[in-house]
């Protein structure tokens, strides 16, 4: 659609700025936080960029004040945080760890100080390694009690201060990762079977846990993270265009649909019944998830880039599993199923260094499709540039090329709005620096640098970006001046 004239962000719109507990905090075994999956998933030879860790992070933990403070600065009117599931129960369940509560009491408070909505993460795929040892984690049904236990115990602690939960953080990043792919914890290889019931479970605990929150605070606002990624059919030939529509409903829909509706696309679900690979619900899920699906208050987005698909033959492309974690442009391998879909490049766009393609457009797109397909509003939860940036000798860094891509997408953004799409939020990936979980830390997103690299052994100080100001400016005029 054009529009002569946009009527810009609303004004209440808030501007933010996202990160998550294991890629900032650091602190992993002080004030009786308990092991997670990812503190021992990266002591795995290999599995992460020069076997870099999140142990130390980037130092939030104890200085989270100052961090506050360089977001107050800028003018932020949102923080999007996770909180750590083993700071709260070491254990996954049972005896309440006071000391971890209390430090996410201390950092809501310090964001409340400055005007600060603060937004919460339940889960970010930090999950006890107790609950693993116990059940397996994600692959029992006692996950989900466990969760929703997890998750209530916050909303009663945090909810008179916190207005804004999301439940999960790219449920379909995590599970894909992690039981298909072998990438994330637990390192499974093509289990397909499993991916599928993993992911209901967690949606059974994503629709519980609403459920609950809004018996508890019936005018909160709650929903989950999705990372979405709008597809592009390669040409007109109808095999592609037909691989599209099953990429959407196996890459896509399938969360989302759960998330809006309460139910499973059925193409798909009719697909992996034919394959024996369904996921099993038990008596009442159906009617659980569709509860939940209408008290959920909007749809989050984290958007980074699209996918150009094809026809793939039955004796095709597989999964790829392996990414490009080192920033040397064009190392990433085509991935799709045999017999549906595969990727392939997008001639139109551009690319960064980790080969993801940069499409501001598609921004414009996930709203345009979330509001006539749920008619929901929408937090853009994430979005951002990974780069390399360089710190110069006077502690100044130009990274005028992150400038122009949040440019882009906020302009892309505001035609969104224009459209019609009822927009909450938009947080940028991410504030400071951070532990880019397979890519170290020379894959940078931040507004404030940190001196932080894959030794592991810098002073954590940090540094004003360039698109610190820039985003500052952004912010003071509602997104009018880019």
């Amino acid at each position: 659609m054009y529009f002569k004239d946009s009527k810009g962000f609303p004004k209440d719109f808030l501007w933010g700025s996202a990160s998550a507990a294991y890629q900032v905090e650091g602190a992993w075994n002080e004030d009786g936080k308990g092991k997670t999956n990812w503190d021992e998933f990266v002591r795995i030879p290999g599995k992460t960029y020069k076997g870099t860790n999140g142990d130390l992070a980037v130092d939030h933990y104890h200085r989270y004040k100052e961090d506050v403070r360089l977001m107050a600065e800028m003018g932020l009117k949102t923080y999007r945080f996770s909180i750590a599931w083993a700071r709260i129960y070491p254990n996954g369940n049972g005896e309440v760890n006071e000391k971890g509560l209390q430090f996410y009491d201390d950092l809501i408070d310090e964001c409340l100080k400055y005007g600060i909505e603060p937004m919460v993460t339940v889960y970010h795929w930090d999950l006890p390694l107790a609950l693993i040892q116990e059940y397996n984690g994600w692959e029992d049904r006692k996950i989900v009690n466990d969760y929703v236990n997890y998750a209530v115990t916050l909303f009663k602690r945090y909810g008179h201060k916190v207005k804004y939960w999301i439940t999960m953080n790219e449920q379909n990043v995590f599970t894909s990762l992690g039981w298909m792919l072998a990438m994330h914890p637990p390192g499974k290889v093509n289990d397909m079977k499993t991916f599928f019931q993993v992911n209901h479970h967690a949606n059974m605990a994503h629709a519980y846990s609403v459920i609950e929150y809004k018996k508890l605070f019936p005018n909160g606002n709650i929903g989950a993270s999705f990372a979405y990624g709008p597809s592009y059919a390669l040409d007109c030939n109808p095999l592609n265009t037909m691989a599209k529509e099953d990429y959407d409903d196996l890459r896509n829909y399938w969360w989302m649909d759960v998330y809006g509706y309460g139910r499973y696309p059925k193409a798909s679900f009719n697909y992996l019944k034919s394959l024996g690979m369904e996921p099993q619900l038990l008596e009442g899920d159906s009617e659980i998830m569709k509860e939940a699906a209408s008290k959920v208050d909007f749809m989050g987005v984290n958007y980074y880039q699209t996918t150009v698909v094809e026809h793939n033959p039955i004796d095709g492309v597989g999964l790829a599993t392996e990414m490009n974690t080192t920033g040397q442009k064009g190392t990433a391998k085509s991935s799709g199923i045999p017999g549906l879909f595969k990727d392939t490049k997008n001639p139109f766009l551009q690319t960064t260094d980790w080969d993801w393609t940069i499409d501001p457009m598609g921004l414009r797109m996930c709203c345009r499709t979330i509001t006539s397909r749920y008619d929901l509003p929408i937090v853009i939860s994430e979005n951002g540039l990974g780069a390399f940036d360089k710190l110069e000798e006077d502690k100044s860094i130009h990274d005028p090329y992150r400038i122009a891509y949040l440019k882009a997408h906020i302009e892309e953004l505001k035609k969104a709005v224009d459209d019609g799409s009822e927009v909450w939020a938009y947080c940028t990936w991410s504030c400071t620096d951070l532990l880019s979980w397979l890519n170290g830390y020379q894959k940078r997103y931040g507004f404030i640098y940190v001196d932080q690299d894959e030794t592991q052994n810098g002073s954590l100080n940090r540094y004003k970006k360039d698109s610190y100001f820039w985003y500052k400016n952004v912010i003071e005029t509602n997104g009018e001046v880019l």
